[in-house]
This record gives C-alpha cells, sequence and structure tokens, in this order.
C-alpha cells in the first residue's frame, strides 16, 4: 500500500523540445572522459598511470579519505591522459576505448544471505559506491555511517527531464537486487516515490515503502520527498541513489561485472529529433548530439536539464550522473526595451508586464539569457511560493552568505542540497547564485562542525 503525498508549492516550466520515447544506439565513443568535477569534495589517488590499459570495471583511482572506496574505468582501452590543474589536483582522465572491450568480473555474491558488511564491501570493490550519495552535504555517502533511511525518487519533474518509467523498462530484476541489497545496509526503510498515475516498474518492487507523488516541480527532487516523509535533523544520515544508478548496482551484484550503460534523453528546442539514446557513462556528447541534428549553429549544451546542469562543449562527455544532456539557443543576444514592454513568450513567477500565468500548459523555447544581470538581494516572498520544504529559503540563502553556522544549523542546511534551490534560482529577480550558495554553505558546514 502506497502513502500518497501532495505537494503544492511549486512551478512546471514546459518547455519545447522533450524527447520522444523511442531508443537508438549511439555510436560509439572513441574516448571516455571521468570528470572528477563530479565527485564534490573526493581527493582522488590514482592506481594506475598515464598509458596503462585498464578493463571495463578495473580500478583507476581510490578515495584518499576512506581508501577502500574505489573509482572504476566506464570502458576497456588505454589512459591516455590525466589532465591535472592548479597544484597538481586531477581533472579528468581520459581512456581511449579499445575495439574489442574486455570486463573485469567479480565472483558472483549471495546477496540474498550475505550480511551488511559484506554488501557493502562488494558494491566497494566493485565500483558502485560511488552511486550511492548521502545528505547531510550531499557528497559521496561514507560507508562507515549507516544511514536511517535510503531514497529513491523515481519521479523526474525538472524540465525536460529523462522518463524514469521509460528508461527502466524491463530491468525489474536489477532493480529488485538492488534494492534487496541496499536494504541491508539501513536499520530503516527503503524509500521509493513514484508518480500518483505512474506505471513505474519501481512500484511493484518488494521490502521497500512507496509513495505517490502529486504536484509541480520540484516534487520529483528527492529533497522534497526526504523533507516530506521523514526530514533529517542534526547527527543523522539518509542515502540517495538515482533509479538508473539501481540498474548498474543490481547488474554487479547478479552478474558480478560493472555495465555503466545509460539511456540518455537528448532533449531541446535546438534538437532535430529529440529522442533516448543508448549509451556509456563517460561518453562523448557527439556521438548522439549529431545523430539527432540540430536546428541552430549558436547553441548551448547542457549536461544535466537546464535548472541544474552544467554547460558543456559540444564535443564534451557525458556526466557520471547524468541521464539527460540538453541543447537550448544561447542566449547571448540583447533585447531592447526588454524589460518595459509586455511579454508573452517567457516563463515568469510574478504577474508583472509577464502574461505565462494565463496559459499554464504552454510549451515555450527559452533561451540561456538571464533576462537581467546580478543586482541587490531583495525580499520578494517569490521563493516561498515555489520551495515546497519546510524551510525558510531566504532566510537560509543569507545565513550562508553571511556565514552563521548557527543559523545555518537551525534553518535547514542539513536537509539541502544545491539542486533544492535550483527553482528559486530560476525565479529569483535579484539574479542570484542560489546553488552556489548552498553548495558553498554545505561545504563551509562540513568542514567547520564535520
Amino acid at each position: 500500500m502506497s502513502k500518497d503525498i501532495s505537494i503544492k508549492k511549486g512551478l512546471n516550466i514546459n518547455l519545447v523540445g522533450a524527447a520522444e520515447q523511442t531508443t537508438s544506439i549511439a555510436v560509439l565513443s572513441n574516448v571516455y572522459v571521468i570528470n572528477l568535477d563530479d565527485f564534490h569534495g573526493l581527493v582522488p589517488k590514482m592506481l594506475v598511470k598515464q598509458g596503462a590499459e585498464v578493463k571495463v570495471g578495473e580500478v583507476l583511482f581510490y578515495n584518499k579519505n576512506k581508501t577502500d572506496m574505489l573509482f572504476v574505468s566506464p570502458v576497456g582501452g588505454e589512459l591516455i591522459e590525466i589532465q591535472r590543474g592548479a597544484r597538481r589536483r586531477i581533472l579528468t582522465l581520459k581512456i581511449l576505448a579499445d575495439k574489442k572491450q574486455e570486463t573485469l568480473e567479480h565472483t558472483i555474491l549471495d546477496f540474498a544471505n550475505a550480511g551488511a558488511q559484506e554488501i557493502k564491501a562488494y558494491l566497494l570493490k566493485g565500483g558502485c559506491w560511488p552511486f550511492i550519495k548521502q545528505r547531510p552535504y550531499d557528497i559521496i555517502a561514507d560507508p562507515t555511517i549507516a544511514p536511517k533511511a535510503i531514497f529513491i525518487s523515481g519521479l523526474a519533474t525538472a524540465p525536460l527531464a529523462a522518463d524514469i518509467d521509460y528508461v527502466l523498462q524491463g530491468k525489474e530484476k536489477e532493480l529488485q537486487a538492488a534494492v534487496s541489497a541496499l536494504g541491508k545496509l539501513t536499520p530503516g526503510k527503503v524509500h521509493i516515490s513514484v508518480g500518483s498515475s505512474s506505471s513505474s516498474p519501481l512500484a511493484g518492487l518488494n521490502e521497500i515503502e512507496l509513495h505517490k507523488i502529486l504536484g509541480p516541480h520540484p516534487a520529483g527532487l528527492v529533497g522534497t520527498q526526504i523533507n516530506k516523509i521523514d526530514p533529517i535533523n542534526k547527527g543523522e544520515v539518509v542515502w540517495t541513489i538515482a533509479p538508473q544508478d539501481l540498474i548498474v548496482i543490481g547488474e554487479l551484484l547478479l552478474t558480478g561485472k560493472f555495465n555503466p550503460e545509460r539511456i540518455v534523453a537528448l532533449v531541446g528546442s535546438s534538437v532535430k529529433v529529440p529522442k533516448y539514446y543508448k549509451t556509456k557513462i563517460g561518453a562523448e556528447i557527439s556521438t548522439f548530439l549529431y545523430a539527432s541534428g540540430v536546428n541552430t549553429e549558436n547553441f548551448r549544451v547542457i549536461n544535466g536539464d537546464v535548472l541544474t546542469g552544467a554547460k558543456s562543449s559540444q564535443d564534451g562527455c557525458l556526466g557520471f550522473y547524468n541521464n539527460t544532456v540538453t541543447a537550448i539557443p544561447e542566449g547571448d543576444d540583447y533585447e531592447f526595451f526588454g524589460w518595459a514592454k509586455p511579454v508573452f513568450n517567457k516563463i515568469s513567477a510574478t504577474r508583472a508586464m509577464t502574461f505565462s500565468w494565463l496559459r499554464p500548459k504552454k510549451k515555450y523555447d527559452l533561451t540561456t539569457n538571464a533576462n537581467g544581470e546580478h543586482r541587490a538581494f531583495v525580499v520578494t516572498g517569490q521563493y516561498e511560493k515555489v520551495f515546497p520544504m519546510d524551510i525558510f529559503p531566504m532566510q537560509l540563502l543569507k545565513a550562508c552568505m553571511v556565514k552563521d553556522l548557527d543559523e545555518m544549523e537551525q534553518l535547514g542546511l542539513y536537509e539541502v542540497a544545491p539542486e533544492d534551490f535550483s527553482l528559486t534560482e530560476f525565479v529569483c529577480i535579484s539574479k542570484q547564485p542560489h546553488q552556489q550558495i548552498i553548495r558553498e554553505g554545505l561545504d563551509l558546514l562540513q568542514k567547520e562542525i564535520g
């Protein structure tokens, strides 16, 4: 029996360019890239040298602070470049793929009869642990701390996000294996949320607590669901896992092999034929971007969705946690008197000179233009209208900006991740970088309090 949750605060951003529910196999990538920025706060220590030959699932580096946390190669081939930045900090690893792929095989674990420590050691050794993230701090989970619960969101409400029900089709076996094993790592429950009218494969799993969610974005964000189901208090830890990452974990448990396949939604108004592509983590975006064709030369590629994704070059590579690539027009043009005339082709949370509220289901072809510049941080009451968590968003943002640790704790920073403030950033008339502010606040809180 499911528990229904209704979210009323929020804002759906309907954009042109949603993916058709058809999947093509992307052209094999020549080079695969692991971007260390995907693993926030990680200090890597290399185990292989440049020029080394590696197999799929073979260890490349480990976490200096958690030496049993291993990171493996998504592809078999030659490690052709270790790109470093200031103070020799590792930025990216580039692997030239072999034509014939070899995969490292592990002894299959009898996870049904295994204990928590055995399962944990197996996931660490197999390279699947980085898929498990924790709150507070929105970082890779600390394997030495048992979470009070595990949360998985099977509902995607972000603009043009990949349809989770579609990409999980036919993967029930892997999903059940992952959920059964992960359930042994927590004394609490494995909470899974799906849409209220969803036919998700996640809804039929055993050993879970199912929740049906109804409401606008950010109802699909796992942070919103945690806040409504079982909020985090000081000293508590919860884990979060993306649904497609469950498949990778499940395949490792069932076959002993690390298989980093992704079904990626290529979306956006700059794409001629938005659709899904089967590829791998770290693959070159160009291997499927140009297969669908583009409508314009001047467009931006976003690794992720338009609210939380990162700007990428057209020959960039798929992020470790991403299952959406968005291409929309670059907003580098100037609109004469854009602030002083009625606007019919943009979305706004206010009714000042804009009319999107008259047609809530209309789809818009938006650009990357911020429609304004950084200005004074003023109180408007707009954040509270789109922020459904039981937290004061404006006050928390200001506490992070002035580095007031006591206020940050009391106002609920332990519960949130940067993505939870992506929508408030979108509606912010002051053009403040909310996600960056929250990220810096989390980093400070972790450094000072731990």
